[in-house]
């Protein structure tokens, strides 16, 4: 059983994804994977992601402002997250706040105006009891503060690319850390230690779609939730590991972050992965 914990399914319909959206989940289904979520980045999407949710059984959303699209956007943004927030509030399939965070790698943004943003969109977490999907670039500290002070012990941190000392405080905090693409470089030393060393209970598997592709995809080529088999094995061999404990035990841990999955039969336990 294989989770992608991280997917923007709805940037998957583009000419060189064969068969757009549907041809991306039915490789996907192929190569083993039961579930997706997909985080929202902007009030555009967020009827979209939801909708895709609803076409599609495997799919599960989130609704939030990714911090690099804070840029162009006013407090009638923040409204709207609240209003689709409150819209959607029966809906099991709306699982999180997110894609949400801090973004201090890309030059030129405004901080203080994401700070915000983010400060905004923890708070509303809160107010609907809903876990977290974090954007966290160069931003680690910063982006722990905020969960502390709103009192979230509940999320994922994904694509993380902290130190080991960040990425154990994340972990006190009741997040879980996503890994996707970027660990299946080479030379992306940190992240691929971090992926050796950490607990397991703590790691979830993510590919980003389209982005982050792995090492073995084309240049160039979209990322596809199909990739997370592949990534899942590459996570085994780093831990020496077998493929399936890791594909159990992630799946496992998203289970626990998001309860309806277990209600939906992913990641519980089967005898032979006791």
């Amino acid at each position: 059983m294989l989770i992608d914990s991280h997917c923007h399914l709805d940037y998957l319909d583009i000419p060189s994804v064969a068969g757009g959206i549907a041809g991306a989940l039915e490789r996907g289904r192929q190569a083993g994977v039961t579930a997706i979520i997909v985080p929202a980045v902007d009030p555009s999407n967020f009827d979209r992601v939801a909708m895709l949710a609803k076409a599609y059984p495997e799919v599960y959303f989130a609704l939030g402002i990714h911090p690099m699209y804070v840029q162009g956007l006013g407090d009638d943004a923040l409204i709207a997250l609240q209003n689709a927030l409150d819209r959607y509030r029966h809906n099991p399939k709306l699982i999180a706040v997110g894609e949400i965070g801090l973004d201090h790698y890309v030059p030129g943004l405004d901080r203080e105006k994401m700070e915000a943003f983010y400060i905004a969109q923890c708070q509303m977490a809160r107010d609907w009891n809903l876990p977290v999907i974090l954007h966290v670039r160069k931003a680690q500290d910063r982006v722990l503060k905020h969960l502390r002070q709103s009192g979230i012990t509940r999320g994922i941190a994904h694509a993380f690319n902290g130190s080991l000392q960040q990425a154990q405080a994340f972990i006190a905090q009741g997040i879980c850390l996503g890994f996707g693409g970027a660990m299946t470089y080479p030379r992306a030393n940190q992240i691929r230690r971090l992926a050796a060393a950490l607990p397991l209970e703590s790691i979830v598997l993510e590919t980003d779609s389209p982005d982050i592709a792995p090492a073995w995809r084309a240049r160039g080529q979209p990322n596809e939730p199909q990739e997370i088999a592949a990534i899942a094995e590459e996570m085994a061999l780093l831990r020496f590991a077998c493929a399936k404990d890791i594909a159990d035990q992630t799946s496992q841990n998203l289970a626990r972050l998001f309860p309806v999955l277990t209600q939906m039969g992913y990641g519980a336990q089967t005898p032979e992965s006791r």
